[in-house]
């Protein structure tokens, strides 16, 4: 991108968020305030019964507040986007840019909190005070390895869906689209050389869903930045420890040699074209480094010409972005008041992006792109954003998914479509 467009689009956003009035969500009142009787139903003295409800059973929050469709979008500003440890006011831009995403595309309300938080633990308490307002918790921008210690404590102490976007999220649009260019490539997912490049939030989580999914655990490297972690190193933290392999390679050159899959969640421009090529034959290759990946694809396509391709951005084929998962999985997860979203749940979503794939492309989302035709092959491995689809074929199949694995505390929405079809 040149820096004319740079600045263009900088000015662009500025404006975007300040006018016409700051930020970019605000508060809807939902019940009519027109008359005195409104009002005193609205507050004094008529909120007073169900207060009384609530207070006798938790449970009727659900009904008499907007607790059930309300999601707490957290960050404590430590890995904001690309720009590191910015500050826990200055995410507030991003996490009201999540709370857009959620309303739009999953009719979801969501609160922003901001955190200023010295320790993990200082986090947790806050986020645990609070979450009685919640129906669910979705931590944003908070740096590895902290993010794993969070996420974990407040799974075990609250009974609402506690989701970090960063890790599963991405992780789970990964495993959808590997799997979509593993079939076109005609190699399975238990038997491919996978490298991981990043062993932050990511690319822990992506190794981990990926293993649940069916990869070997001794078929995959991962790398940080001081090469291949492995089972020889010092130091490790329980996380990477978690990752380590034990091989004798040590560099990024040695780890992509004859590897069939390539998946970047690091930094611009680290692979090299000798290292593409040196891969497998029919090699898949996840640049997720954004803006610039770890190799641009106008280079390698360059190299290889038998290779599936996926990045971060919207101007190449095949974006991996993380709305694809999250609004939905929530959505369905809301929808029968699961306690958790587990790895059932993640991988019913796995399954359901993966599959709409195959499926005709609407006339809609062909308009929206600017596209004539569109069908599952190479250069459409994962649903588009704008797929008016993805609803109702994501949040069913995690709130199948909850059911079946006993988390779910509702029966199966009667506005949903027959349960029978996301067996």
């Amino acid at each position: 991108m040149s820096q004319d467009f740079d600045a263009d689009l900088n000015r662009a956003a500025l404006e975007y968020h300040a006018e016409p009035v700051p930020g970019k969500i605000s508060v809807k009142v939902t019940k009519p305030t027109e008359s005195q009787r409104d009002l005193a139903l609205a507050y004094t003295p008529g909120v007073a019964e169900p207060v009384r409800r609530i207070a006798e059973d938790p449970e009727a929050a659900y009904r008499y507040t907007a607790k059930g469709n309300l999601v707490a979008v957290i960050t404590d500003g430590t890995a904001v986007l690309g720009l590191g440890n910015t500050g826990a006011l200055a995410g507030k831009p991003v996490m009201e840019g999540k709370a857009v995403l959620f309303k739009h595309f999953a009719g979801i309300d969501v609160f922003d909190i901001e955190v200023n938080a010295e320790t993990p633990q200082e986090f947790v308490e806050t986020v645990v005070r609070i979450a009685p307002t919640f129906g669910g918790i979705n931590l944003e921008d908070i740096a590895a390895p902290h993010c794993f210690e969070i996420e974990q404590a407040l799974i075990e102490q609250l009974d609402i869906p506690v989701f970090h976007d960063d890790q599963h999220g991405t992780a789970i649009i990964i495993c959808a689209g590997l799997l979509n260019a593993l079939e076109l490539q005609e190699k399975k997912l238990e038997e491919v050389r996978i490298v991981v490049l990043g062993a932050g939030a990511a690319g822990i989580a992506a190794v981990r869903l990926l293993c649940s999914m069916g990869a070997h655990r001794n078929n995959i490297l991962v790398l940080d930045r001081q090469g291949v972690i492995h089972t020889g190193r010092q130091g490790l933290n329980p996380y990477k420890w978690s990752v380590a392999a034990d091989t004798e390679l040590r560099t990024l050159s040695e780890a992509m040699r004859g590897a069939d899959v390539f998946i970047g969640v690091s930094g611009p421009d680290l692979v090299t074209p000798e290292m593409l090529d040196s891969m497998a034959p029919r090699p898949v290759v996840f640049a997720l480094s954004n803006p610039v990946p770890e190799i641009r694809p106008e280079v390698a396509w360059q190299v290889r010409d038998d290779l599936v391709m996926a990045t971060g951005r919207s101007d190449y084929p095949n974006q991996v972005n993380n709305v694809l998962g999250f609004p939905f999985i929530f959505r369905g997860a809301l929808d029968v008041r699961a306690c958790c979203i587990n790895e059932e749940m993640q991988i019913a979503a796995v399954h359901a992006l993966k599959n709409l794939t195959h499926q005709p492309v609407p006339g809609s989302v062909l308009a929206a792109y600017g596209l004539e035709s569109l069908e599952s092959g190479p250069d459409y491995i994962l649903p588009k954003p704008l797929d008016p689809r993805l609803r109702d074929a994501v949040s069913p199949a995690v709130a199948a998914a909850a059911i079946r694995s006993g988390v779910a505390r509702s029966d199966w929405p009667a506005h949903y479509p027959p349960r029978e079809k996301f067996a």
